[in-house]
């Protein structure tokens, strides 16, 4: 009897405008080491050994891509111009775009466009602990800041314990037919894994690191420079 592998396909949601920057382009084109700034995850999905292709949703109307050279990054890279109005939108758009190729029991790693230092062995980990699991899961790191929730004035109308909290990160992996079914009746949500949790399902948490960070504001491009650069060297 032939055993079934599954295979992995990364998808990165690029549509958004990342309006927060409060800059004239939008932010997975920024500049960051000479490059936008979405080419650096690009680079890393694509030179995996373990993706099979990587998918990159853009706007219908995008014509900042035709701009750069993706050449470099080889023939893993695919883009698709099926974008929607939100994160989830554009994730459901990509899963259907690419129902001919994905099997349903093939994994698909969803990663955001504007986290530029994710790294080899992130991706490693993540496919390697999530090999077995029944479910899927998500890079996370464990919240170590004491938090406050803020009232409408902005006082302090509690501390929220920390313990058991994480933070989410990406990618984020979850079987192709599972995300698909969940994305289907669940639009609102900001991540992937929030679809499966609504789906009554439990994502499990693979633990990541601090320098997978998400650019939001002008500061983070500055953090994220820093980090590709020391990590180089």
């Amino acid at each position: 009897m032939q055993t079934f592998h599954p295979r992995h396909f990364a998808i990165v949601p690029a549509a958004g405008s990342g309006s927060r920057m409060g800059a004239a382009r939008p932010k997975q084109y920024l500049p960051l080491l000479g490059r936008p700034l979405i080419h650096h995850a690009l680079a890393t999905l694509c030179a995996a050994p373990a993706i099979e292709r990587v998918f990159v949703v853009l706007s219908v109307d995008d014509a900042e891509w035709a701009r750069h050279d993706w050449s470099g990054l080889g023939s893993k890279l695919v883009p698709l111009f099926c974008g929607g109005a939100t994160r989830a939108d554009s994730v459901l758009g990509g899963l259907r775009a690419i129902a001919g190729e994905a099997a349903q029991s093939d994994w698909v790693l969803v990663h955001d466009a504007a986290r530029p230092c994710l790294a080899p062995w992130h991706i490693d980990k993540l496919v390697r602990e999530l090999a077995q699991d029944e479910v899927g899961g998500l890079l996370a790191v464990p919240v170590a800041d004491t938090l406050k929730r803020a009232d409408e004035h902005r006082h302090v109308a509690e501390t929220v314990p920390r313990d058991s909290l994480w933070q989410a990160q990406t990618p984020q992996m979850f079987r192709y037919v599972m995300l698909r079914r969940a994305l289907e009746t669940a639009s609102e949500v900001t991540d992937e894994a929030s679809a499966i949790e609504m789906a009554g399902l439990r994502p499990r948490l693979v633990q990541g690191d601090a320098t997978n960070l998400k650019v939001t504001y002008p500061l983070d491009l500055h953090l994220a420079e820093w980090i590709l650069q020391h990590r180089r060297g």
